[in-house]
């Protein structure tokens, strides 16, 4: 028997599309082969957290890893269950500092992320200095960033420091999208503001409410991207009804592997993932771990 529970989620979710705000009714673009070959390395290096730390610190993760071969790691850890895989690094020929997070199993995400009592909680000043008192996040993702926040800011302070670097790109799939949205603007707010943050993320749930994507928006204004694949439904939930928000810089890959860019918040063209997924039971979570222009998610 389906539980109410799920059919509150189910009714949730399909009202996604009734109620999008935030809309930029620019016209939807699509990226042109290049663009979408630039996206090859973070999507390895966003496939590689999903190694265990022993592979990470050596580099010798497998084909994520051959794909970067000039990439430096610096610090990583995690245990896989308590707390995400992460690592950090770098590398010159991407001009960037690098700080990627583990996602995690989709059918147990999607079952996490469509439970009606999914609650939103303020963030900790401590980790995020001067964050207005209405933004708030999932309180499973704030928990989880703040058990590696301090050692992730240690590595990447010392990183830029030794490397004579000035950006940090933070990448990750699934929940390690998640954490990566909540580590970017963590980065943000404790790094000086000559150091330029980004975001790159894949299959990424939404993370806070509409207040915290404003602020996302206007503290990494064109430097955040998350990147959807087709029906896969976890970056459809939690549900807008329940107060969480997509922040902008949307790239939904279609059917046909064309990757249109989707301006504005939870966009509901049917060619962006809003209108495209409008409840869970058009999604097919196959499409979770990609590929990705070719590249498959996992270690």
């Amino acid at each position: 028997m389906i539980s109410l529970l799920f059919l509150f989620a189910l009714a949730s979710l399909a009202l996604v599309r009734a109620t999008a705000v935030n809309v930029n009714r620019q016209a939807i673009t699509l990226l042109s082969s290049a663009q979408i070959d630039a996206f090859a390395p973070f999507t390895h290096l966003a496939g590689a957290a999903y190694c265990d730390p022993s592979t990470t610190k050596t580099w010798t993760c497998g084909a994520h890893c051959e794909a970067i071969p000039d990439f430096q790691p610096v610090e990583a850890g995690g245990d896989g269950n308590a707390i995400q895989f992460w690592y950090v690094g770098y590398s010159k020929s991407l001009s960037t500092v690098i700080v990627a997070h583990q996602g995690t199993d989709p059918s147990k995400l999607l079952a996490v992320l469509t439970d009606a009592s999914v609650p939103l909680e303020q963030l900790d000043t401590s980790l995020f200095p001067g964050i207005p008192s209405d933004v708030e996040a999932h309180s499973g993702f704030v928990d989880e960033q703040a058990k590696t926040a301090s050692e992730i800011l240690s590595a990447v302070e010392n990183t830029l420091s030794t490397q004579g670097l000035s950006s940090v790109t933070v990448v990750g799939h699934s929940l390690g999208g998640a954490l990566a949205l909540l580590d970017g603007v963590y980065l943000r707010l404790q790094l000086s503001k000559d150091v330029t943050v980004k975001v790159i993320s894949y299959g990424m749930p939404r993370v806070g409410n509409q207040a915290f994507v404003n602020f996302v928006d206007s503290q990494l204004s064109r430097v955040v991207t998350h990147v959807n694949n087709q029906e896969d439904p976890i970056p459809i939930v939690p549900g807008m009804d329940l107060g969480y928000h997509h922040p902008s810089g949307e790239i939904h890959i279609l059917d046909s592997g064309a990757w249109d860019a989707c301006p504005g918040q939870d966009n509901p063209s049917d060619l962006c993932i809003v209108g495209d997924v409008e409840n869970i039971f058009e999604g097919n979570l196959k499409d979770h771990d990609g590929p990705y222009a070719g590249i498959t998610m996992g270690c």
